[in-house]
């Protein structure tokens, strides 16, 4: 698109947005829009198609600053969007009434683009100006008022197709896909998405996707996904950054003579641990390697042990423990009488 269609083109109005509009409230306004009057989602309607393209052209000149400030130049010379227009009616003339100015003729003055320097009278037919090397006149060469550089002329700004938008979405993972990883199929804005979650994602963490956001034009990149995951709880498994954590019950024999027992694994396999004699409760054993599976680093299981007193003694049970009871005259909260008076 040439400078010169800016003049009758509302950009602020397409996407509406007041002239002062900052660049959060422009980017805003063009998703909205975008969204709605995407082909995808507008098939065969040819205003929409009109519409979506009209809304692009917008954005790709108002979020671009230098741009911008060609664009408010050029439309307040001419009091915000008239085209050029023959003068001497009313006197409302337009910039034929400048060209006359200079000798060109009233009504009879024809205008003409050119990139080329040189005269501002030069060129083209006897008395026709070259409108651009006038603006450049009014410009002060171009640099203060945004009309192009060396040889004033207007400056057609870079064209191309227009990325597509971000979009968001939240899924919901099972404890062990989000420590293990897996592929995942999305409904984005009624479109089928797959993604991949890496391993080790965690609770409420975002994860962006790329280029699997919104469609941008013809050409164009597409936006990126920036996915929410929150994962759902685990009966036995818990997690402390990188490591599994478990709880792993044992008896008070277990816990006092030491013991070979079996522990889970969030793969569904096991691994058989040692219970060393004298085992407290509350002890965490720590399994290398059997943990989360990240990029960075690969954690630890870890085991924490619980002595499970029994609530239903038989009688024989019964006078085994006051056996042991009656054995040990050791206080287990003798420490804590000396400390207290410390």
């Amino acid at each position: 698109m040439a400078s010169q269609d800016w003049l009758d083109k509302d950009f602020y109005a397409v996407l509406g947005v007041p002239k002062d509009a900052d660049e959060t409230a422009i980017k805003k306004a063009y998703r909205k829009l975008a969204k709605q009057y995407h082909p995808d989602r507008n098939e065969g309607d040819a205003a929409a198609e009109q519409k979506f393209k009209d809304v692009g052209e917008a954005q790709a000149v108002l979020s671009d600053p230098e741009q911008r400030r060609e664009y408010d130049a050029i439309r307040s010379m001419t009091g915000g969007g008239a085209r050029f227009t023959a003068g001497g009616q009313g006197g409302n003339g337009g910039f034929e009434d400048i060209f006359s100015a200079f000798g060109g003729g009233g009504g009879g003055s024809r205008m003409r683009y050119s990139s080329g320097g040189g005269s501002p009278f030069a060129g083209g037919g006897a008395g026709e100006p070259d409108l651009e090397d006038i603006l450049s006149m009014f410009g002060g060469g171009g640099g203060a008022a945004g009309f192009g550089g060396q040889g004033a002329g207007f400056r057609s700004p870079p064209r191309g197709p227009t990325k597509g938008a971000d979009l968001t979405a939240r899924t919901e993972l099972t404890f062990r896909d989000a420590v293990e990883g897996r592929t995942i199929s999305l409904d984005v804005n009624g479109e089928k998405v797959n993604a991949k979650i890496p391993a080790g994602v965690k609770d409420g963490q975002k994860i962006r996707l790329r280029g699997k956001g919104g469609h941008g034009d013809r050409g164009a990149a597409r936006g990126d996904l920036i996915l929410t995951v929150s994962v759902d709880r685990h009966p036995v498994f818990g997690r402390d950054g990188n490591n599994l954590t478990i709880d792993l019950p044992v008896t008070f024999a277990e816990a006092a003579l030491g013991a070979t027992v079996a522990v889970p694994t969030l793969d569904g396999s096991s691994v058989r641990v040692k219970v060393a004699p004298g085992t407290p409760s509350g002890r965490v054993l720590r399994l290398k390697g059997r943990g989360v599976r990240s990029k960075t680093a690969t954690g630890d299981l870890l085991v924490k042990v619980q002595v499970v007193v029994p609530t239903d003694l038989s009688d024989a049970e019964r006078e085994a423990v006051e056996v042991l009871r009656d054995a040990r005259q050791d206080d287990p909260r003798a420490d804590l009488a000396s400390e207290r008076g410390a």
